[in-house]
């Protein structure tokens, strides 16, 4: 009894006693069970603990959990490939990424941590007063812009913008926005500079923002333009979403038809459509 006690004493000792498990010995459906209840970037950071939970974290049962209900749509749509040949994991990680639709006037991605659905439109892809008359609108390329180029009215009296987006949205609540700025932004000396020497007429009269849903939503707001050197996400307003994997039809508009006026000196970049949620971090948008 005496020998036993001592040769467990000795393998203790060096390390290496079978008594002792460590994470290498938890089966991997264990881990996956574990993984798939926290955040993908937490997947991520565990996945690098060893080899078992390396091969947990590519579960398609994992991954699935994370994805937004119509995961199976965006694939088909925005992938244009079959969900059945990528993994549950790749399908997220590159649905992460802004992926372009319709010539490229459109972008989708998911949020990283929570893999909820935010949906950008061009303005190339809107219906804007005078857009193809170069004394009144500019097509600049732009690093600030997720689809490179903004127009930059220089002046017009009737501003109407329009637009329109049929997509399959996850149920939840999504708020509608229009990525202005007053003033145009150059660079000089690799500094950021923004000029405001044309912005006039924002002030005299507000601007009106429309939204309505294909199931009789409707939501509008008015205000003045104001984010000079910046750009500003004005809300139009929300809509609910009930029913998952039904496409759903946005029309929705911003004007200023006060012909009393002419006003000019904004910038328009695009429209935000991401969950209510996220308006306190707009700024990443």
């Amino acid at each position: 009894m005496g020998a036993g006690s001592s040769s467990l004493a000795l393998e203790s000792e060096g390390g290496s006693s079978p008594l002792r498990p460590n994470l290498d010995d938890i089966p991997e459906s264990s881990v996956a069970s574990i993984l798939m209840h926290l955040d993908p970037p937490e997947i991520c950071k565990l996945a690098k603990v060893n080899k078992t939970f390396h091969g947990a974290s590519l579960a398609d049962f994992v991954w699935e959990t994370k994805l937004p209900s119509n995961y199976k749509y965006l694939v088909e749509k925005i992938l244009g490939q079959s969900p059945e040949s990528l993994s549950k994991k790749e399908i997220y990680a590159r649905l992460c990424q802004p992926n372009c639709f319709e010539d490229g006037t459109k972008q989708v991605w998911l949020d990283k941590s929570s893999g909820k659905i935010c949906v950008a439109v061009s303005y190339k892809a809107l219906r804007i007063t005078g857009i193809d008359d170069r004394r009144y609108w500019n097509h600049i390329s732009s690093e600030e812009s997720r689809f490179n180029t903004i127009a930059y009215l220089q002046q017009i009296w009737w501003l109407e913008v329009v637009g329109e987006l049929e997509f399959e949205f996850p149920a939840g609540t999504y708020s509608l926005f229009f990525k202005l700025q007053l003033g145009k932004t150059s660079k000089k000396f690799g500094r950021r500079a923004c000029n405001v020497d044309q912005v006039h007429g924002w002030g005299a009269k507000p601007v009106r923002f429309q939204l309505s849903t294909s199931n009789g939503q409707q939501a509008s707001s008015e205000c003045y333009l104001h984010q000079q050197g910046n750009w500003g996400h004005y809300r139009v307003g929300d809509f609910v979403v009930d029913n998952k994997n039904t496409p759903m039809k946005l029309k929705f508009s911003m004007m200023q038809i006060d012909c009393t006026h002419t006003k000019g000196g904004v910038c328009l970049d695009s429209v935000l459509i991401c969950p209510s949620e996220f308006r306190e971090k707009l700024k990443q948008f």
